[in-house]
């Protein structure tokens, strides 16, 4: 079966979809039975996928002219603007495969892409799987209030998608629910995974096809940083309790709810330290002016971008992990990486969070500070607790979100959708 993979954002990046991109294509490349065609931005790392052909947008002068570099996470103006490009070398890589009598027989849409997908459905009447990352209505009526008004034609559209789809793919449980409200066939969550690798990990070494679970085997580079001490790149002294971020530093993240928060116990807590990786250098510098301002710059660092080859020395060697987001309903990508961790983690109570995380693996807390700040502070104060939820947390990764689930899940999700698409080939070959 031939697949055009489509994936509308800069790759390969280490960051939530574009990690997820790779993991699925790796997988699909390995069902000899199955030919990927990857179509992606401009941006991003060249990588080498044995069995999948990589294909960019062109944009040539308009980069510059139009301001189409460094296009980040989620919605935006400069997202929209590669949108329209990509939609033209989409249909222009169908009408090739269709002119050297080569067709795709399966088109794979990332997130936006699915209205791309339905429009070649419509043209060539190539079927489609939407893989769901988010709600496209939910997310646009978020980033900007003037299109709350129209929320409900974006939802109808969404819906549209939904209905036409051979299969619907979502992240997670809700989602998923929005996908069958709206009508899907067939709907079956692909959830994210641990991207650690640790000692004893049962789960996670056996069948991840590399250290970080993306490809080949750490260089020696990455193995002398096996273990990085983040107290001395802060230049705070051992053992100083510290609080962990990781992730870009978008609204939706609730970096601001988290900053306020510490501010609020910071002066009871003087040996506690927060850290926050990621981020642009924009954003980075709004939230050290942000942390003076709240007058806890001494204990708020923000360290900047870190390479996936780093994480498990970070997430493991701290004493909480965080996760403030305030928007969306998709679970964050780095949830399960720090369940794996075996740290115990802090988490905003919204559904983005709880379709994961229980009371049994995390502490979670209302979107205020006030609230979030207590549950940081309830943390830092029990020992026992941290102990407890980060054994509890670490036992549900293991069990549920490594990569050799993640592959028995596509790979059957595959299986599937190929007897769907073979079986009206069939039937015409028979008439």
């Amino acid at each position: 079966m031939k697949i055009l993979f489509l994936a509308p954002q800069p790759f390969y990046q280490e960051r939530g979809t574009p990690i997820a991109v790779r993991l699925a294509v790796e997988v699909l490349a390995k069902r000899k039975a199955d030919k990927v065609d990857l179509l992606t931005y401009h941006e991003g790392q060249d990588i080498q996928i044995p069995g999948v052909s990589l294909h960019r947008i062109r944009v040539g002068a308009m980069a510059r002219f139009l301001g189409l570099r460094n296009v980040g996470p989620g919605i935006s103006c400069k997202k929209l603007l590669c949108d329209i490009i990509f939609l033209f070398t989409a249909l222009s890589l169908v009408r090739q495969s269709r002119h050297h009598n080569a067709p795709y027989h399966l088109v794979h849409a990332v997130e936006e892409s699915v209205f791309i997908a339905w429009l070649i459905k419509r043209i060539w009447g190539i079927p489609y799987l939407y893989d769901m990352d988010s709600s496209l209505a939910l997310q646009l009526a978020e980033k900007w209030w003037w299109v709350k008004p129209i929320a409900p034609l974006l939802s109808w559209l969404e819906k549209l998608a939904v209905r036409e789809s051979l299969a619907v793919v979502p992240v997670c449980d809700a989602l998923a629910l929005i996908a069958d409200r709206h009508g899907s066939r067939h709907t079956r969550v692909l959830s994210d995974i641990s991207l650690l690798e640790l000692p004893g990990s049962e789960g996670v070494q056996q069948g991840t096809p590399s250290r970080n679970g993306l490809g080949s085997g750490p260089s020696e580079s990455e193995k002398s940083r096996a273990h990085i001490d983040i107290r001395a790149e802060m230049r705070v002294p051992y053992p100083s309790k510290v609080l962990l971020y990781i992730g870009n530093l978008e609204r939706y993240q609730g970096i601001d709810l988290l900053i306020e928060s510490f501010a609020s116990i910071a002066k009871s807590f003087p040996d506690a330290h927060l850290a926050i990786i990621g981020g642009s250098a924009a954003h980075v510098a709004l939230y050290q002016a942000k942390a003076k301002s709240l007058l806890v710059s001494s204990q708020v660092h923000l360290l900047g971008p870190r390479p996936i080859s780093e994480l498990n020395s970070y997430l493991t060697n701290v004493s909480i992990l965080v996760s403030p987001r305030v928007l969306g309903n998709n679970t964050p990508m780095k949830v399960y990486s720090y369940l794996h961790s075996g740290v115990p983690i802090l988490a905003t109570r919204l559904p983005t969070h709880t379709q994961v995380l229980t009371d049994q693996v995390a502490q979670l807390a209302e979107p205020r500070p006030e609230e979030f700040g207590k549950a940081m502070a309830e943390l830092l104060a029990s020992p026992e607790l941290c102990a407890k939820l980060g054994t509890q947390a670490r036992a549900l990764a293991e069990s549920r979100y490594t990569f050799a689930q993640f592959e028995k899940t596509l790979s059957s999700i595959y299986d599937t959708v190929r007897q769907a698409v073979e079986q009206p080939a069939a039937r015409r070959a028979a008439a």
